[in-house]
């Protein structure tokens, strides 16, 4: 199943406390958005990437990808004053009778496999999020009180890549302008139209570089798939 894919990396990443872009961080010797660009650039179904980038960021993104022979970015889109506002400059610029994955730059440990499974389902139903089941306890706290215990078994951690038909992912960011509504994800804005969004289950290794301690466990990922890989350390 083919598929066009927006990459928002225009983040500020302030609470990884570097005073940079986060993607620029090394992990295993590359730039952190270009591991996540590598699972696209080396997934055939993938027809091409879109990068939204800052302006500050442009020059070097740009010199990045072709330091590392990405070949599949479309466009180095700029950015908004929002996550959302990013994603829409690329919405508009995609084709129609696609399906487009919005997929975090800091989330480098993606796997083809996942994203076949979510592009295939996006395909059938319209609309469909990686997602991980809740494992631990969630409680709702007023202030610094707990006030319930909640049921977690119908809790999901969603992730991304999320995939939609465009047609309706363009719709659902025209309706959120219109209405100058922010919300917490695209999948959010596709829920406000009344379409159903389909849970595809990812894996806990997919985890979004945020705060400095998230590079420990993404080391720790490396070392793993290095060790099942039989490369060597």
């Amino acid at each position: 199943m083919t598929y066009e894919v927006i990459i928002p990396a225009a983040g500020q990443g302030r609470r990884m406390g570097l005073g940079k872009n986060k993607l620029f961080l090394e992990l295993d010797r590359l730039p952190v958005f270009i591991h996540t660009l590598t699972v696209f650039e080396n997934d055939p179904n993938c027809n091409g990437i879109w990068l939204v980038v800052s302006s500050d960021d442009k020059k070097i993104m740009d010199e990045l990808v072709k330091k590392y022979s990405i070949t599949k970015v479309t466009a180095l889109i700029e950015g908004g004053a929002e996550r959302q506002h990013s994603v829409y400059h690329a919405v508009k610029e995609i084709p129609d009778d696609t399906i487009v994955l919005v997929h975090d730059a800091a989330r480098p440990f993606i796997q083809t496999e996942q994203i076949a499974r979510l592009t295939k389902v996006a395909k059938e139903s319209g609309a469909a999020v990686l997602a991980v089941p809740i494992k631990d306890t969630v409680k709702k706290v007023n202030g610094e009180l707990v006030v319930e215990t909640v049921e977690r078994s119908s809790l999901w951690a969603i992730q991304t890549p999320q995939a939609f038909r465009i047609s309706i992912l363009k719709e659902a960011h025209e309706r959120a302008v219109v209405d100058t509504y922010i919300g917490t994800d695209d999948a959010s804005l596709v829920e406000r139209l009344g379409q159903a969004v389909q849970i595809v289950e990812g894996n806990y290794d997919n985890i979004k570089l945020t705060t400095p301690e998230d590079l420990y466990f993404a080391e720790a990922i490396v070392a793993k798939r290095k060790k099942a890989s039989n490369v060597p350390l």
